[in-house]
């Protein structure tokens, strides 16, 4: 894995592809190495053989909600919104007790439907943080605030190991809270000490990052996540 990343810092794409296509014959079951992949593909604008290696990586590792959530993104992000739904709907078939699915769902519903599918993410996985953040991400962008506030004190209470929540939730008392509320956020985020989550780990692992204190990394992933639409 960090051989690929390393060739991708220099921009030999060829390199990396050639480690990554190597690791995930030897070490089929690691799913970080078929997102690797797929991504690289995807990155040189390769949309078909990204989609192919998340095939290939979920008849090796049937019911993996992270290769669900990533053959649904790469759709979406490629505008083919109908094909994303169309694999959300059968992603949660497959998995319907994933959390992380259940989130990304609830936005990717229009405004009028986030309601209903929070709803449904909850009966599905009331005690997954990744939906409760969802939830609170949801409550926010409706400007529910004392509601948002509450399911962020969920999230961080039920795994106060996932970083994306601790830095969602310090991003939303920057923008409604008190001095005093941020500096308590960040105090507990210290004491929690997260060492996982999708975007905690892309800014923790970062070698620029690696010499980065727990209450660094809050702000600065903060800084970069956007506030919920």
């Amino acid at each position: 894995m960090m051989w690929g990343q390393l060739e991708i810092s220099r921009g030999n794409v060829a390199g990396a592809r050639e480690h990554y296509s190597q690791a995930v014959k030897k070490c089929y079951n690691a799913v970080p190495l078929w997102l690797l992949l797929s991504r690289l593909e995807e990155g040189a604008g390769n949309l078909t053989k990204a989609r192919s290696v998340l095939e290939r990586g979920l008849l090796r590792n049937p019911r993996c909600p992270e290769l669900w959530l990533e053959m649904v993104r790469i759709e979406w992000r490629a505008g083919k919104q109908s094909m994303a739904q169309a694999l959300m709907a059968k992603a949660l078939q497959d998995c319907p007790n994933a959390g992380i699915l259940w989130a990304e769902a609830i936005f990717m519903e229009a405004r009028p439907q986030r309601k209903t599918k929070s709803l449904d993410s909850l009966k599905a996985c009331e005690h997954d943080v990744h939906v409760l953040l969802a939830v609170a991400k949801y409550m926010w962008a409706e400007r529910k605030i004392s509601k948002a506030r509450e399911w962020f004190g969920r999230a961080i209470k039920i795994d106060p190991d996932i970083g994306d929540a601790w830095a969602y939730f310090y991003k939303f008392e920057i923008r409604h809270g008190t001095e005093e509320q941020q500096a308590a956020i960040l105090a507990k985020a210290v004491s929690a000490e997260p060492h996982h989550g999708e975007e905690w780990c892309r800014v923790s692992k970062s070698i620029a990052n690696w010499r980065r204190k727990t209450e660094d990394l809050v702000k600065g992933l903060a800084a970069e996540l956007k506030d919920p639409q």
